[in-house]
């Protein structure tokens, strides 16, 4: 088994990815649904950490540093990191952002690393959707030295769906910024890894479940 499979079985046995009847933030009806905040004990970080560095290894040529926006990409940029380093001999800078700028101490809105001129990051995050993160990232970081830049963003999983503008945000934010997106895995690698497989002795993507999949991305896929 690879780590893109042991990545999505890890989702389901954390109950992050589940199947069924759901309505995402755009208001659409969707069969199945990713739920990273369910992610709640010390193994799941610390194997979380082990599947993003899997991912991320093979995209650091050029990379100075890594950035997790807050909330939810700052345990994502710490664990890849230190997984980074326990697991493959990689010691690279991180840093993450307050939310609002610290007015005493050491100050400032960003907390490790300080990015450097010409410095190049990767964004770690979960999921995207808007892309909002990515676009209050890019600016911030772009303030702190002269010509930084932002190469890559790394999430969990791609749903591979358009936007009201007929775009994922992943095409948007590549358009806008110039950014290219990896994910550990796309919803298509999903199906095709689970579909008609147990996992723990249920099946989660039967084939009604499948062909419920596969008609939401005929609607809104890419």
């Amino acid at each position: 088994m690879n780590y893109k499979e042991a990545f999505i079985e890890f989702m389901v046995r954390s109950k992050v990815l589940t199947f069924g009847d759901f309505i995402t933030k755009s208001g659409r009806k969707t069969p199945y649904f990713v739920n990273t905040g369910n992610y709640k004990t010390s193994e799941q970080i610390a194997k979380l950490g082990q599947y993003y560095a899997a991912c991320i290894k093979n995209h650091l040529d050029g990379i100075d540093f890594l950035y997790g926006p807050a909330y939810k990409g700052i345990p994502l940029v710490i664990t890849a990191a230190a997984s980074l380093y326990r697991d493959h001999h990689v010691t690279i800078p991180y840093c993450f952002n307050r939310k609002e700028a610290k007015d005493h101490g050491e100050g400032g809105h960003i907390i490790g690393y300080r990015p450097q001129n010409g410095d190049t990051a990767m964004i770690v995050e979960d999921v995207i959707t808007a892309g909002t993160s990515v676009k209050e990232t890019v600016p911030l970081l772009k303030s702190l030295a002269e010509d930084v830049k932002v190469a890559r963003l790394i999430i969990s999983v791609d749903r591979m769906e358009k936007g009201d503008g007929g775009k994922t945000a992943i095409e948007e934010i590549a358009d806008r910024f110039g950014i290219a997106t990896t994910p550990i895995v796309t919803v298509k690698e999903i199906v095709a890894c689970l579909h008609n497989r147990e996992v723990d002795g249920r099946v989660v993507i039967d084939d009604v479940m499948k062909a419920r999949i596969e008609a939401h991305l005929a609607q809104y896929g890419v």
